[in-house]
């Protein structure tokens, strides 16, 4: 009987054991969390906040998109070097005068329309005059998606 005890008492240890484990990895996992959300925080208020540098090189890669061709607003963002602020790109074209930017080629992920109501009419009604090809409500990415190019936008500077 006696080879039995410390089995037992192994087996409890080791549930103790993996019990603490268990514990850290969550606490690890809440910070993890906690800190992914504040990144993301962070990263939702920059975008919204104008900075001048930003929206030039941004405008610079929307002028760069030819008529009948269409880029994401992610796209936009990495090519112009700041990846993940597809939000300021939105708060570009929604600021700045509708006449400046060709603001109809930049379409969401995948080539939804991102805008809603007459402004999602409209933009789909200046793409078709463009002759930009669609898959039901979205752009055809594969036929009509314009890849970005920054060191032949930049090369002339």
């Amino acid at each position: 009987m006696r080879p039995n005890r410390p089995r037992l008492y192994q087996t409890k240890a080791m549930s103790f054991q993996s019990k603490s484990k268990r514990r850290k990895s969550s606490t690890n996992g809440v910070f993890d969390q906690l800190s992914f959300e504040r990144s993301k925080r962070s990263l939702v208020r920059d975008a919204l906040c104008s900075n001048e540098e930003r929206d030039i090189a941004y405008r610079k890669m929307i002028l760069s998109i030819p008529a009948g061709k269409v880029s994401t607003y992610g796209g936009v963002a990495a090519a112009a070097g700041y990846p993940r602020h597809h939000r300021a790109v939105a708060r570009l074209l929604r600021l700045d005068p509708a006449d400046q930017l060709p603001w109809h080629r930049v379409v969401g992920a995948g080539g939804e329309i991102k805008l809603r109501g007459d402004a999602a009419h409209e933009q789909r009604s200046r793409l078709k005059l463009e002759r930009v090809e669609f898959d039901g409500k979205r752009v055809n990415m594969a036929k009509c998606e314009h890849p970005l190019k920054p060191w032949e936008v930049y090369g002339g500077d």
